[in-house]
């Protein structure tokens, strides 16, 4: 055996072990990943949370987790995303709390019965409170974890006539997202509820295919529905909202301490992405007014208490799907 060969197999054994003195500890200190996907902008309430839940996360955990965001949809749409989370493609998602109804989970439905919150103050008894982490644990069986709860916001009315009574809904064809309680809500004021995808929206409303809809006012502005609607009521009759859900093997399967930190950049999250939604949906009401293209009726107390009576067989209607229980556990924590 020669010199060289010597020489050569030293530097490969020397080499080796140098890899493995200084690879073991790297990979030891490799980041755990989460990924984050939603189907919005970035700019939105959703976004922004997502994008703040990031940073927090990020920084109480020294680095130890790296969370990944994929808005707009980039990795799943609407439909794909659930499963996705299930399977533990992605870790963390933030759907509206209507999608749960295919997963066998239809007592989320009830967050869009009609006049159920009277206000935040009420939501949010439910949303921060007992009743609130009941209905997440119903998710648990299905292999997912729920986190927090996020506001959209609470809805207006908009069409090309005024809404004052409910009689004036006689008859609207009315875009509505795919929910059994939102075609019972438009059916019992009798306009004709019409499930149409939120891209198609505005051009609906231009052409006719559609008089009016329902949606929060950050929602109506950015889409620019408020130039194709002469009129709008400020109702808050129904309220939009996500769940932020983890999968539940990746969230069990994390160290203890590592849990904490993200609990604790989860809870201030929800914090600003409310505070957000807020800011943006009055930010947003306020450019309609002063747009000039639609008149905003702001409801009195007599035309709402008309309203919540026209609507109140919905609450009939739903028992069998969302479950009497869950509407009346629901109802009696907003009080």
């Amino acid at each position: 055996m020669t010199l060289t060969t010597l020489t050569r197999r030293g530097l490969i054994a020397a080499g080796a072990a140098a890899l493995a003195l200084t690879g073991l500890p790297a990979l030891a200190q490799e980041p755990i990943v989460i990924k984050f996907s939603h189907v919005v902008a970035p700019n939105t309430p959703k976004g922004k949370g997502a994008e703040k839940f990031k940073e927090l996360a990020e920084q109480y955990t020294n680095g130890r987790v790296k969370v990944e965001i994929y808005p707009n949809s980039q990795l799943y749409k609407d439909k794909e995303e659930l499963e996705a989370l299930q399977l533990g493609s992605v870790q963390m998602l933030a759907p509206s709390l209507a999608k749960f109804g295919p997963l066998g989970v239809s007592a989320f439905e009830v967050f869009d019965l009609p006049y159920i919150f009277k206000d935040t103050a009420a939501l949010r008894k439910v949303t921060e409170g007992e009743v609130g982490e009941k209905m997440l644990a119903l998710l648990e069986p299905k292999g997912i974890k729920g986190l927090a709860y996020w506001d959209n916001g609470f809805k207006i009315m908009t069409a090309n006539r005024p809404m004052i009574m409910p009689d004036d809904f006689l008859g609207l064809k009315m875009r509505i997202q795919s929910s059994k309680v939102l075609e019972a809500q438009f059916a019992a004021l009798g306009a004709v509820p019409q499930v149409m995808a939120f891209s198609e929206v505005y051009q609906a409303m231009q052409t006719g295919v559609v008089d009016g809809s329902e949606n929060t006012p950050s929602n109506v502005y950015t889409q620019k529905m408020h130039e194709v609607q002469k009129h709008a009521t400020h109702s808050n009759h129904g309220y939009i909202g996500y769940a932020v859900i983890v999968n539940k093997a990746f969230w069990d399967g994390l160290p203890e301490d590592i849990r904490a930190e993200l609990d604790k950049a989860m809870d201030e999250a929800t914090t600003y992405a409310n505070g957000v939604s807020e800011a943006d949906n009055a930010a947003a009401l306020q450019a309609i007014r002063d747009a000039g293209t639609t008149e905003i009726h702001e409801q009195t107390e007599a035309e709402r208490a008309a309203w919540v009576e026209a609507l109140q067989p919905v609450y009939q209607q739903m028992e069998s799907r969302i479950g009497k229980d869950t509407i009346d556990m629901v109802r009696a924590a907003a009080q």
